[in-house]
């Protein structure tokens, strides 16, 4: 019996082809702004994801370790919450390509932060997570080989992007831009900023 053809197959291969002709069209920004944050305590704030309207904004609250209140999700929270979903996504969307059906499927993240770095109270701690972990939980139909699950979740991890560029690290440039100022924006890299202090 003929496998019908994934969902997946028909959408990306139609993609696939057009990128290998043209790989300028292969070229993506994602993107998300925050908004409302001076109307707040420095503590709480809102971030809207996406380049355009999805009608949704995300609040943020930051963790108790750095003097927050811990009463919503803080923006390590989030980090790890999008390496997990995209991870989830890019299993699922292999999955639905090569027909191996899943019966359960859920991805943890987790990621560990010394605050001392990002407090300034110890300069040699880095600022930023030291080690991240995820824990895939994946089942599939019976009779299906373990070995083909788990070259399907190395697949994944190949290609999700949000894995990989925790893994790899991505340079990154912060513009200032004044609302009041028509110049244009002066650009400094983030990598090339200088410690400073708290006090």
């Amino acid at each position: 019996m003929t496998r019908p053809q994934s969902q997946v197959t028909q959408r990306q291969d139609p993609l696939r082809a057009r990128y290998a002709e043209d790989p300028t069209d292969a070229h993506i920004v994602d993107a998300a702004r925050t908004r409302d944050g001076l109307s707040r305590d420095p503590w709480h704030g809102q971030v809207v994801p996406g380049d355009h309207d999805y009608g949704a904004a995300w609040s943020v609250g930051m963790h108790r370790a750095v003097g927050g209140y811990h009463d919503e999700p803080n923006p390590g929270d989030m980090l790890c919450a999008a390496f997990a979903v995209c991870l989830d996504s890019t299993i699922r969307m292999i999955a639905d390509r090569w027909g191996v059906p899943l019966t359960a499927l859920g991805v943890a993240v987790e990621g560990d932060v010394d605050v001392r770095g990002t407090l300034m109270v110890d300069q040699s701690v880095p600022v930023g997570f030291q080690a991240m972990r995820c824990t895939v939980t994946v089942d599939a139909a019976p009779r299906t080989p373990r070995a083909k699950v788990e070259k399907l979740v190395a697949a994944a991890e190949h290609c999700c992007v949000n894995l990989q560029t925790l893994r790899a690290g991505v340079p990154i440039e912060t513009r200032l831009v004044s609302p009041s100022d028509s110049s244009p924006p002066s650009p400094r890299s983030a990598r090339s900023s200088q410690s400073g202090s708290l006090r």
